[in-house]
């Protein structure tokens, strides 16, 4: 099938949607794993590990493949499509067979393979196949197109969430297979649509020091200083948003707002994919992209000392106005971490250039990889292991564990805003960008 459209919006925003809003869906997970657990006759905490194992997956492919993403955008694509069709619809096989035989570790590690291996590549490959690509069409605006397609990883939470709870519903006692298998099909041809029409600019030529064969490692050796400083706070910002999302629900409870946990899951979302839209389109008017991971690092760390010194989370439940401090952490949190994510490629851009931008941006998405095995297992391990269970409307919580979580965040949130402020500094141009 050829294309022939040159309009920017056809060849790069509604394909990268498309992508994005597939695999977005992958922070769906708190939806279906407590289901997935009692279907398969596990612990959550064995069957949380795939979850895990697709955000490291992610990053790490992301990494590694990058240059294959650099190379050739549909062949990346259409790996992309194959591989999260097929991991979802393969986790779904194995939790029907757990379904059948309990306690089979077969259906444990299909399911950890299936979601965290193959899902995983999916996910690496889906997220950086048309972040380039929006960048070259929208040359003058790059923060606005990839915020775009990246406010699309987003909102894809707020958006399926309900679809898939209706399913859950709908479908039964089997419905939690049968939801996987549907929704790998229904993905799958969203993801090979976005594929087919994903294109770059026409007359495209690279730049000449990439045709000469300069590899992304060497570009980033132009300023390991500054690559440093981007991987870091990239890494401190998605491990204090994991381990605050992960929490986001038992801490609502806590407070005394059971009753609208599912509301506020989903406002908390919409505030996640619009800090990747809205803060890298903000950012596109300002002299050095940089100053935007300022903006976030000293509004989480602002907004979790006054939770904290108030002691918010603890006496929530009694005080309205602690109660909006807990709500303003959990909604700037979600809009960093989002606001995050979006301005990383074209920071990289400016910094670097766009030579070898989808394998530099690959190798800068491995903090993902990490961040994904320490962020929900740091919370996790904190909660668990310091202060004490009370119950608060019928529900066991820990406030005194939630607090503790916020020192630990507070401390990475002053750590990352030190390496923007050192490491990553103020954008000069460079060689590369003159090539």
């Amino acid at each position: 099938m050829t294309i022939k459209s040159q309009n920017k919006w056809v060849r790069g925003a509604i394909p990268a949607l498309l992508l994005h809003c597939s695999i977005g869906t992958v922070y769906c997970w708190s939806v279906f794993s407590d289901r997935i657990a009692q279907y398969i006759g596990f612990s959550q905490g064995a069957v949380e590990w795939a979850f895990s194992l697709a955000i490291f997956f992610l990053g790490m492919s992301a990494a590694f493949l990058g240059n294959v993403v650099e190379k050739n955008i549909h062949r990346s694509s259409l790996i992309a499509a194959i591989c999260f069709g097929a991991g979802m619809v393969g986790t779904g096989l194995f939790i029907w067979y757990g379904g059948a035989h309990q306690g089979s570790v077969l259906a444990l590690v299909g399911i950890l393979l299936c979601y965290g291996f193959i899902m995983g590549i999916g996910l690496g490959l889906g997220y950086l196949s048309p972040v380039k690509t929006l960048m070259l069409w929208f040359s003058k605006n790059k923060g606005l197109a990839t915020g775009l397609a990246v406010a699309g990883f987003g909102a894809a939470k707020a958006i399926a969430s309900p679809i898939m709870q209706g399913m859950l519903d709908g479908l039964g006692d089997n419905g939690v297979w049968q939801m996987f298998i549907i929704l790998g099909c229904v993905y799958f041809v969203m993801m090979m649509i976005g594929h087919v029409f994903l294109a770059k600019p026409a007359g495209w030529k690279e730049p000449a020091v990439q045709a000469k064969g300069a590899r992304a490692i060497d570009v980033i050796k132009t300023k390991p200083v500054v690559f440093v400083g981007i991987w870091l706070m990239f890494y401190l910002n998605i491990t204090c948003g994991l381990a605050l999302i992960s929490q986001e629900k038992s801490i609502l409870k806590c407070i005394g707002l059971a009753a609208s946990v599912g509301m506020l899951s989903s406002v908390t979302a919409v505030f996640n994919a619009g800090g990747r839209f809205f803060l890298s389109a903000w950012a596109d008017k300002m002299k050095d992209r940089n100053t935007v991971y300022k903006i976030i690092f000293a509004a989480s760390i602002i907004a979790t000392a006054l939770v904290l010194f108030t002691g918010g989370i603890a006496g929530g439940a009694a005080s309205t106005v602690l109660m909006a401090l807990v709500l303003i952490l959990l909604f700037t949190v979600n809009a960093g971490y989002g606001g995050g994510f979006s301005n990383v490629p074209t920071l990289l851009s400016d910094h670097y250039g766009m030579q070898n931008i989808s394998a530099i941006h690959g190798i800068t998405l491995s903090a993902w990889a990490m961040a994904g095995l320490t962020g929900n297992q740091l919370s996790n391990w904190i909660v668990n292991t310091f202060g004490e269970w009370i119950v608060v409307d019928g529900y066991n919580v820990n406030p005194t564990g939630y607090q503790t979580v916020l020192y630990v965040t507070l401390a990475m949130y002053v750590v990352a805003m030190l390496c923007s402020l050192f490491l990553v500094g103020g954008r000069k141009e460079t060689k590369v960008e003159k090539a």
